[in-house]
C-alpha cells in the first residue's frame, strides 16, 4: 500500500533535513570576505585546505545557515560570480535591520511594501542578491521565523 504525500505534513520515517549551507559564488575571495565581515556577518572559517583550495564561511547573525565561499572547490568555484539571487534574510524589524547594515556601509534599498509583507535588497561586490524581508505578526503561520514573539 502506497502512502498519499500531504504537502506539509511531515511524513512517517523521514528524517529532518536542514539547510545549512549555501555557495556563494564570488570572483574575489578577499573581497568578499571583507564585504560580510563588513556586513556583521560571524566569520566561521577561513581554511587555506590546500596550495588550490580555500574555504571561507560566514553566517548572518540568528542564522543557522552559513555561506560558503573559496577557490579550488569543485562544483562551487566554477558557479558564476554574483549568479546568486534572491537569498532572504527573515527580520522581526526590517528597519532597524536596513538601518544596522547602512550605518556599517552596506548600499541597502529602500523598503517596499508589499500587502504588509516588507522587502529591502542589497547585494555583495559581485552582485549575489540578498533580501531582507519582514512578516507583520498578524502574518506569521506556525514554526515561521519569529513566530510567537512579540
Amino acid at each position: 500500500m502506497s502512502q498519499t504525500y500531504t504537502p506539509g505534513i511531515p511524513q512517517p520515517g523521514m528524517p529532518e533535513m536542514r539547510l545549512e549551507l549555501v555557495p556563494m559564488p564570488v570572483s574575489d575571495v578577499d573581497r568578499a570576505k571583507a564585504f560580510y565581515e563588513q556586513a556583521g556577518f560571524i566569520m566561521g572559517t577561513d581554511s587555506q585546505v590546500s596550495d588550490t583550495m580555500r574555504v571561507v564561511q560566514f553566517t548572518p547573525p540568528g542564522s543557522a545557515c552559513t555561506i560558503v565561499f573559496g577557490t579550488g572547490m569543485p562544483g562551487i568555484s566554477d558557479m558564476v560570480p554574483g549568479s546568486v539571487k534572491g537569498i532572504h534574510l527573515i527580520v522581526k524589524d526590517i528597519v532597524t535591520a536596513r538601518d544596522f547594515l547602512a550605518a556599517r556601509g552596506v548600499n541597502v534599498e529602500e523598503i517596499t511594501d508589499f500587502s504588509g509583507v516588507k522587502y529591502a535588497g542589497f547585494s555583495d561586490p559581485d552582485g549575489n542578491g540578498w533580501l531582507l524581508q519582514e512578516f507583520p505578526p498578524e502574518m506569521r503561520q506556525p514554526g515561521q521565523s519569529f513566530y510567537g514573539e512579540s
